[in-house]
């Protein structure tokens, strides 16, 4: 199967002269309403976690498509964001990290909002979306981006402590005050701050309503865009971004007593993967932040099981808490009888570590870090079954472009999802690519149905470069049929030696396509 079907001149002009593919194009342009989760991992019921209390989501999965194996192009909000919503591999993009701006090193690309609205769309954002781009990237939106502190908290509430969106508790909103009245700006600084004063725990659940926090508030608002919207007349794109279920894990005390303490279980495998690189793992960088996990030292001070338990629980509470959100949104879509022509994609930015091989967050090429939810749901199209075969977020820009009947750019790097929407046994690619950046070095993660092949690159090489085995560190494999949890890497093992060889060719053809699609040899 072709991998890549799109190409361009050399010099890699992406957007500035559109070449474009034609599509059908629908009677009337659909909507689009596009949820972006953070640190979203598919543990929902619809994906099979019984245990988990999502019924919105699980609802939304019945009336569109579940793709059960989705992976993003990089465990981190910023690149895998930019990625997704350029439709171009973080090679392409540059944007590796947090501090990197698109448009200072990719200032051609356009985002999948913008291409819309230069297309007659009316294009709103809310909440966390251009995360990697300077300013939530003015170009993308119709109106200028609300600001947190402008959401509809709940009468009576100040906004959240800390930039908006983290707490309602009496220490931490003095701390925040104090603060404030220092116009520190540099956010380290300011979560040095609060650290400090004790004021940055990595939970918080209180006996408030859902809009005194920021997914509340911002659900509220996205409904009331829904209705200007509705009444406006012209096809919208309506893209709202929810925090949680990111840390500090926050929500209303209701969504914390879902879910029993004792009920709640570690992960089965928490060591390192035999025969696997060290610097394939990260100690919880971000976790231990907070004021109530030990802190960045080496060596790192294990998180107790309590703790553990305790953090696992937050992120449950934060999951139902959203999915609480997602359905006030999705019900006033269908109060206002929009739902009939509106395509709703539900993304989760990338997954989750919640202790498995002792990680926590992100930031890894494994399959809980890379692995996320997606659902879409397009009027006209078959629904409630799961789409089984691999697919990546760069897929879903030219995915909404034939939906809605745009032309497709041929820069982009992903494939059109349509195929799957119309028959979910039809598989479009035979792999997923992930990377990530970690200790100097950059690892490359092709997924198969079966297999992991990580391939560790020294410094600065991309797959834009020559390939060149000199530059490869160490090499990982996973075979997810006899080891689901990833216990054992297969990478050195005799009797995977034909498995690996088919793989790095897979892998090598994937970096000759890229160089291909860069106008290099």
């Amino acid at each position: 199967m072709k991998y890549l079907v799109h190409s361009l001149s050399a010099g890699l002009v992406l957007f500035g002269n559109l070449t474009l593919q034609a599509v059908p194009v629908p009677a009337e342009p659909p909507n689009i309403l596009f949820l972006v989760i953070d640190d979203l991992k598919p543990l929902l019921g619809c994906y099979g976690a019984k245990q988990m209390k999502t019924p919105n989501m699980d609802r939304l999965a019945e009336r569109g498509r579940l793709f059960s194996r989705h992976y993003v192009q990089q465990a981190l909000c910023a690149p895998s964001r930019m990625s997704m919503f350029t439709g171009l591999r973080p090679d392409t993009t540059k944007v590796w990290d947090l501090n990197t701006s698109l448009l200072d090193v990719c200032p051609s690309a356009i985002t999948i909002q913008q291409y819309f609205k230069e297309n007659g769309y009316t294009t709103v954002g809310c909440g966390k979306i251009m995360h990697g781009a300077r300013k939530g990237h003015p170009l993308s939106w119709s109106e200028p981006y609300i600001a947190t502190k402008k959401l509809p908290y709940a009468k009576g509430f100040p906004v959240p402590a800390h930039d908006g969106s983290y707490y309602q508790g009496k220490k931490e909103h003095e701390a925040y005050n104090e603060l404030l009245a220092t116009n520190i700006t540099n956010w380290k600084v300011r979560w040095e701050w609060m650290e400090k004063r004790d004021a940055m725990p990595s939970m918080e659940f209180l006996d408030v309503p859902d809009d005194a926090y920021f997914d509340g508030a911002l659900a509220k608002y996205g409904m009331g865009q829904l209705e200007k919207l509705s009444k406006a007349g012209n096809p919208f794109f309506l893209s709202i971004g929810f925090e949680k279920p990111h840390l500090p894990f926050v929500a209303p005390k209701k969504y914390w007593d879902l879910y029993s303490a004792d009920e709640i279980q570690l992960p089965s495998y928490r060591e390192y993967a035999k025969n696997s690189p060290k610097f394939s793992y990260q100690p919880g960088w971000e976790l231990r932040n907070y004021t109530d996990i030990p802190p960045n030292s080496y060596p790192f001070i294990p998180i107790d099981e309590a703790k553990q338990k305790e953090l696992i629980h937050g992120y449950y509470a934060c999951v139902s808490y959203i999915d609480t959100q997602v359905g006030k949104v999705l019900g006033k879509l269908d109060e206002l009888g929009l739902a009939k022509n509106t395509i709703i994609v539900l993304w989760g930015d990338h997954g989750y570590h919640l202790g498995d091989h002792s990680i926590w967050c992100k930031h890894t090429n494994f399959e809980q870090a890379t692995h996320s939810p997606l659902i879409i749901a397009a009027p006209g199209h078959p629904h409630g079954q799961k789409a089984e075969g691999l697919v990546e977020s760069v897929d879903i820009f030219p995915t909404l472009c034939e939906l809605a009947g745009l032309p497709v750019p041929t820069a982009l790097e992903g494939e059109s999802l349509v195929p799957m929407l119309k028959d979910a046994s039809i598989k479009v690619k035979p792999f997923s690519i992930s990377q990530y950046p970690l200790f100097g070095r950059m690892g490359y993660a092709l997924r198969t149905d079966r297999y992991r092949l990580v391939v560790w690159m020294k410094g600065d090489w991309r797959s834009t470069q020559p390939f060149d085995d000199s530059f490869v560190e160490a090499t990982e494999l996973y075979d997810y049929q006899n080891d689901p949890s990833e216990t054992v890497s297969q990478a050195n093992h005799p009797e995977y030696k034909d498995v690996m060889s088919d793989l790095m060719a897979q892998l090598l053809g994937f970096f000759k396509s890229t160089r291909t699609v860069h106008g290099q040899k």
